[in-house]
């Protein structure tokens, strides 16, 4: 049975919804709406409102394209018009405690230039009902959020988080939570987010644990994150100032990206947009800021999946185009050297080029900064424990690919959104597994098994429950160095 609840926060009060022990508050804002005068500024705090707000509906989103090219048969895009985009969805328990519960603040993927808190696939009823309280951050995306324009700040849409996390810091008492103990989370970009934020130089501190799942790790310097702004701006027949970009309406840059980047992926290249090395927001790389201390105080759940690529490569059908010569030339253009591919080659004989390929694109965007960072933490005595996701997919022979561990995390098998991804069918059991292990890391409790050190010890999430081994795949990460 559904009855209304309210709740007071420093902008005023807000109406939202309890369900089976679940209090709901959607599309609250954390900043103002980023549009008009504030549009490719940082952001500001919103105004306060009076009257009862409600939160019964999710908020807009942020604009952006639906995924192409066949992902859109399995990464879903939902579109709400209206300016007010930076907002919080917030799942609590109903019964509230004296000294607050954990709090786990989601960040969504999708490449930087999709998601949204309002896909279904990201509700955290079952973290509340848990003992959490779950918030999903809105962020600016693509050229509203990372864009780098002559005279605006960089990292927007970082910035937005940063901005988010602070508010969840000052508000989220009011929802039951413990803002001592907040957790941040991603997946995807949105783990990249998640690094980002532990070397934020001004919200780091805000954080006691952290999750990032199959995340790029990387910044990139200002002229070549740059690229893609400066190709939008060709295609607008337009400057890069934040005068001429915020002339342009929102839809028209959209049509210009479409243009631009409807094929590309991590696999196939093509621009796209990522953090931008930047003295007040991304003052390092995150993998070398993480690599180097920045966030030792806070203990980090990391991993990936096993089969990240064949997201990109089945769907798209890349796998069938992708050839031996194909592969010789991304060896050449990467600067990865004959040995690293002739090992994975030897790993995988009977498989296609175009698995050779993902593999080794996939170890060098995340599992090699992952280990780097792992074995960095482990020498200062900073808790990381890995893992590692391998059940199979059956849909599209997706295997484990990139995406396919979300509906076990958030213990969602049933959404047609994760059905999509998983079938039907999916074990439920591993689902259990795996949401109850984000639960226990969130509360501060050890997730289950050995936090890494020099035995390098992986949790494998699959169809056999629990196994706990060494690093898989050891000797393709170790030939890089060699």
């Amino acid at each position: 049975m559904t009855r209304f609840t309210s709740v007071t926060i420093s902008s005023g009060p807000l109406r939202g919804t309890t369900v089976d022990g679940v209090d709901r508050f959607l599309g609250v804002p954390y900043a103002a709406a980023p549009f008009g005068p504030l549009r490719f500024q940082a952001p500001r705090p919103h105004a306060r409102w009076d009257e009862e707000r409600d939160a019964t509906r999710n908020g807009p989103t942020a604009p952006q394209n639906p995924y192409a090219d066949g992902l859109e048969r399995l990464l879903p895009t939902i579109r709400i018009d209206g300016a007010e985009i930076l907002t919080a969805n917030i799942w609590a328990p109903t019964e509230r405690t004296g000294g607050g519960v954990p709090v786990l603040v989601w960040i969504h993927g999708g490449s930087l230039s999709h998601g949204s808190n309002a896909l279904p696939m990201y509700d955290g009823s079952r973290f509340a009902r848990d003992g959490i309280v779950f918030v999903a951050l809105n962020y600016r995306l693509g050229v509203e959020g990372f864009a780098v324009l002559d005279d605006a700040p960089l990292n927007l849409g970082l910035a937005d988080i940063a901005h988010g996390l602070q508010w969840v810091h000052e508000e989220i008492a009011a929802f039951g939570g413990d803002p001592t103990q907040i957790t941040v989370a991603g997946q995807s970009a949105g783990g990249t987010l998640v690094a980002g934020l532990l070397g934020h130089p001004t919200v780091g501190h805000l954080v006691r644990r952290a999750v990032i799942q199959s995340a790029p790790l990387q910044a990139d310097d200002r002229s070549k994150a740059g690229r893609i702004t400066r190709l939008v701006a060709d295609k607008l027949g337009t400057g890069t100032t934040r005068a001429e970009f915020a002339a342009q309406k929102p839809e028209t840059i959209l049509g210009a990206l479409r243009a631009l980047t409807g094929k590309a992926t991590p696999l196939a290249g093509g621009p796209g947009f990522g953090l931008v090395l930047d003295e007040s927001t991304v003052p390092g790389s995150p993998v070398d800021a993480l690599a180097g201390g920045i966030a030792d105080h806070v203990d980090i759940l990391i991993g990936t999946t096993r089969d990240e690529y064949r997201l990109w490569t089945v769907p798209t059908g890349l796998s069938e185009r992708i050839g031996r010569v194909h592969l010789t030339l991304a060896r050449l253009k990467s600067g990865v050297g004959r040995c690293v591919v002739a090992r994975y080659r030897a790993n995988r004989r009977g498989m296609k080029a175009g698995d050779v390929l993902g593999a080794v694109v996939i170890d060098m965007l995340l599992r090699r900064p992952l280990v780097r960072i792992a074995d960095a933490r482990s020498r200062r005595g900073a808790r990381t424990w890995v893992y590692e996701f391998v059940w199979p997919s059956p849909v599209e022979r997706l295997g484990a690919a990139h995406g396919v561990e979300l509906g076990f995390v958030f213990d969602l098998l049933d959404l047609p959104e994760y059905r999509a991804l998983n079938g039907h069918g999916a074990p439920q059991q591993l689902a259990d597994d795996m949401h109850g292990v984000w639960v226990s890391f969130a509360r501060g409790d050890d997730p289950g098994w050995p936090a890494w050190d020099e035995h390098r010890k992986v949790r494998i999430f699959g169809p056999v429950p629990g196994p706990v081994q060494p690093l898989p795949r050891a000797d393709e990460i170790d030939v890089w160095d060699r």
